[in-house]
């Protein structure tokens, strides 16, 4: 069975030793060698991160299995149950042996179609237990990654056949003093003890004290690790419940329902053998900071780009139409002056959207091929939303949508949550990759690194979203949590007096999160910006790319503040965030070229009002260097955009 990240024979160092099994050429050709046999009852093996500052332990004591991480000679994960629970009620993981133990070091970089960053290093020391169920002889094996950026683990049923799971045993034992950010479906955040996650759910979704992933932990001590999936096929996504009696542990939980209790409920799920279940990764950090710079290590665990060619797929910045013709050309008009590549046409467009299944009618008020026509004349792609009752045929309707010329579509409320539905969503990603359609899932959904693997998968939602109008604590709590797993549509609602933030806040978002397709002026039409003059955050949201060559997080604590500088070009751009307390950062600017003389154009918050969203953006210029310490002053609920381009 092939891995993640399997080796490109050109660029791998790959050692390691096999004990108990039959030396193959195909072995001896990846550098692996074998040994004696090895079936102590109680064992134990280690991975290292290549840095040494991270382990995870797989082990064996008294027949059961067991895993912990340390990083930095902290513990992580205490020492925590692993397994599977088949339905015929065999449960792996409770009463094994070990039948083979391989362990090797993998080092390769690879080049994303886009993303954080140009290039992305895939390092890691691997542990892989071959393992025996002593009652049933059920053969599977647990594989344990040991990364710079965090450990990830996942198991490989083994064997021909069939296998129907029916629980996953993974635990996540925290140490003392462990807080978790806890949000289920598209809720807030809260920070509370594993053992306290609130009961959720109704009598049609999965009940109970659960949350959604990905979720973050603050440690004693400082640590930060983020429980994020990856690689998830064929299979229900993961969520996280408490553990009576053990306040410190949470536990596997596979969805049954989908996440909005509509569809067939499904307990179990049926795999063809041999089969690897999703990663369950563990990004870590030893500051707040370093935790958003290693998210990464999602996308190094997700199956490589199956994509031969990507050249048509465009992350960029999308302006939402009002739903009339004349509104598509203005949108086409406004995208061009403000260096947008996207509009697109929300719900409503083909009728009332949760009683209008054909979605190839447009309403009378849009002449769509116009629009469209008019669209690609200018450069300008158009997007179009389709809720999930009109994909009955998504191959028929994303054909013809390709034939109209349409660049790509957003599906609106969609079921993720059990196996069937991962298999519909990884499906649709599929399927408009074949007639040339970026999409953009929305509502309660959930990233396992599919962007990877077909990169027309281009964001997602399963977030609070902005506009809702959050908290700005809120909003600095999401670079640490919702976008560790992956991109996020996380629409930028600048100018909009329901703010509970200031429009430098909303300004910032632009830099500080990781959003790909990147909706902006969300509720706005062309005409609020007609003077430009009175808006002066416009130059940079006309700049400011969505994809990067290389990101860095420069500051950061979970829920109060952020700030991230991204480099496109020779250009960077620097967002900061705050929570509802003034600040002000001092951020040394030595990622810049050491030598050069930089402009850097600031747009602060100017003199606080007394609501946020009418506090005036300030902009300023500055000639700065790598030796520079920038100050950056941020009201009350506030923040700070900043270009820095070579003089």
């Amino acid at each position: 069975m092939s891995s993640a990240g399997a080796p490109h024979q050109s660029a791998v160092s790959r050692r390691g030793m096999l004990k108990g099994v039959i030396l193959t050429a195909g072995m001896a050709a990846a550098g692996i060698t074998a040994t004696g046999p090895a079936r102590a009852a109680d064992a134990s093996v280690r991975a290292t991160s290549p840095d040494g500052r991270t382990s995870v332990t797989l082990s064996v004591t008294g027949g059961a299995l067991r895993w912990s991480v340390l990083r930095g000679g902290a513990t992580v994960i205490a020492p925590s149950p692993l397994g599977l629970r088949l339905s015929n009620g065999t449960t792996l993981g409770s009463s094994v042996t070990v039948t083979q133990n391989q362990h090797w070091t993998f080092s390769s970089t690879w080049t994303p179609v886009y993303g954080r960053n140009a290039t992305v290093t895939d390092h890691y020391q691997e542990q892989r237990w071959n393992l025996q169920d002593t009652v049933s002889g059920v053969r599977f094996s647990v594989q344990a990654r040991a990364y710079d950026t965090g450990v990830a683990l996942r198991y490989v049923l083994l064997g021909t056949g069939t296998a129907t799971v029916s629980d996953e045993l993974t635990t996540f034992t925290f140490p003392d003093g462990t807080l978790v950010y806890s949000a289920r479906d598209e809720n807030e955040y809260v920070p509370v003890a594993p053992g306290s996650i609130p009961v959720t759910g109704t009598s049609g979704t999965d009940n109970g004290p659960l949350t959604d992933l990905p979720l973050t932990a603050t440690l004693a001590g400082g640590l930060i690790a983020c429980v994020c999936e990856s690689s998830r096929l064929n299979f229900p996504r993961l969520m996280l419940g408490s553990v009576p009696g053990q306040p410190g542990a949470l536990s596997a939980f596979l969805m049954e329902h989908t996440a909005r209790g509509s569809g067939p409920v499904a307990t179990t799920s049926t795999v063809t053998t041999p089969f690897a279940t999703p990663w369950r990764a563990v990004v870590i950090g030893s500051t707040h900071a370093e935790l958003v710079d290693n998210a990464e290590l999602v996308l190094n665990l997700a199956p490589a780009n199956a994509l031969a060619d990507t050249s048509w797929i465009r992350p960029g910045k999308v302006f939402r139409c009002e739903l009339t013709t004349d509104a598509g050309l203005q949108g086409v008009d406004f995208a061009v002056a403000r260096g947008l590549q996207y509009i697109e046409y929300d719900a409503g467009w083909y009728g009332p959207e949760f009683t209008t299944t054909d979605a190839t009618r447009p309403i009378d008020a849009i002449d769509l091929p116009s629009v469209i026509s008019y669209a690609t004349s200018r450069g300008i792609g158009v997007i179009l939303y389709v809720n999930r009752l009109a994909l009955s045929d998504a191959d028929s309707l994303f054909a013809r949508y390709q034939g109209w010329g349409v660049a790509g579509v957003k599906l609106g409320f969609l079921n993720d949550g059990t196996q069937a539905m991962t298999n519909q969503i990884t499906g649709w990603a599929r399927t408009a990759a074949r007639y040339r359609l970026l999409i953009d899932v929305h509502d309660d959904v959930r990233p396992f690194g599919y962007e990877r693997t077909y990169p027309n998968h281009v964001s997602l939602e399963g977030v609070r979203g902005n506009e809702n109008f959050p908290t700005a604590t809120h909003n600095v709590t999401l670079p640490f949590t919702r976008n560790i797993g992956g991109p996020m549509d996380y629409t930028i609602c600048y100018g909009q007096s329901r703010n509970k933030t200031t429009n430098a806040h909303q300004m910032a978002m632009a830099a500080v999160y990781y959003q790909p397709l990147n909706f902006l002026f969300w509720y706005d039409k062309p005409s609020k910006y007609a003077t430009p003059a009175n808006w002066p955050g416009l130059p940079w949201f006309d700049a400011v790319p969505t994809t990067w060559d290389e990101s860095r997080t420069l500051a950061g604590s979970i829920g109060r503040f952020v700030a991230v500088a991204r480099r496109r070009g020779s250009t960077w751009y620097l967002g900061a965030m705050t929570d509802e307390s003034a600040r002000t950062l001092s951020l040394p600017l030595s990622f810049l070229d050491s030598g050069v003389t930089y402009t850097a154009t600031v747009y602060a918050d100017g003199t606080p009002a007394t609501s946020p969203y009418q506090t005036p953006v300030v902009v300023g210029t500055r000639t700065v260097t790598s030796a520079t310490t920038l100050n950056v002053a941020m009201a009350p609920c506030g923040g700070q955009a900043v270009v820095l381009r070579p003089s």
